[in-house]
């Protein structure tokens, strides 16, 4: 062997143990999470139930309440909470919807809140693909107020979900001992 030959092969070794030696990144305080309407879409498709797209997804990350208290103290009461962790959370619609009756169209939008007390104003907000807190109302496609429920019980991990109802179906989050409940329709 020549001794170029030599130092490429040493050269291409030196780099590829550069590349070995990456750790993967550590497993997040705030995982995140996916939900589907309708349900468990991914297992419906899988086994032959679901032909058509689902009507709708979100993804989100899931913060812990951790001892903390939330709602007026983590997240400020009359402020824009990004309604997760870390990546901006995201709800695609894969169909129009309403929401109280105003038309939302198809499509991807970043979910925020801002609480109060007794409502939560939930924007649907056409800027994407960032990670923290980035909120330009004027790129708003939507807002709507729904009433906080308060629970008997605290939910551990920030919770958004589904839940099907006769019209359509409810977008849940819940969080600390609050509940919300915005009714989606198509």
């Amino acid at each position: 062997m020549s001794m170029r030959s030599f130092l490429v092969c040493l050269l291409i070794a030196f780099s590829l143990a550069g590349v070995a030696q990456q750790k993967p990144t550590d497993v997040d305080k705030s995982p995140m999470d996916v939900n589907y309407w309708p349900q468990n879409y991914p297992i419906l498709k899988m086994n032959g139930k679901a032909s058509d797209q689902p009507i709708a997804r979100v993804l989100y990350s899931r913060p812990q309440c951790n001892g903390r208290r939330i709602f007026g103290e983590l997240v400020h009461y009359n402020e824009i909470w990004r309604m997760g962790a870390n990546e901006a959370t995201e709800i695609e619609f894969f169909r129009n919807v309403k929401i109280y009756g105003k038309t939302l169209p198809k499509g991807r939008y970043t979910l925020y809140g801002i609480c109060s007390e007794n409502k939560w104003t939930v924007a649907f907000n056409t800027e994407k693909d960032y990670w923290g807190l980035i909120q330009n109302p004027r790129k708003d496609a939507l807002r709507a107020d729904a009433p906080v429920q308060k629970l008997n019980e605290v939910i551990e991990f920030l919770t958004i979900y589904f839940e099907d109802t006769k019209a359509g179906a409810n977008l849940i989050v819940m969080w600390d001992n609050q509940k919300i409940s915005l009714p989606i329709t198509l």
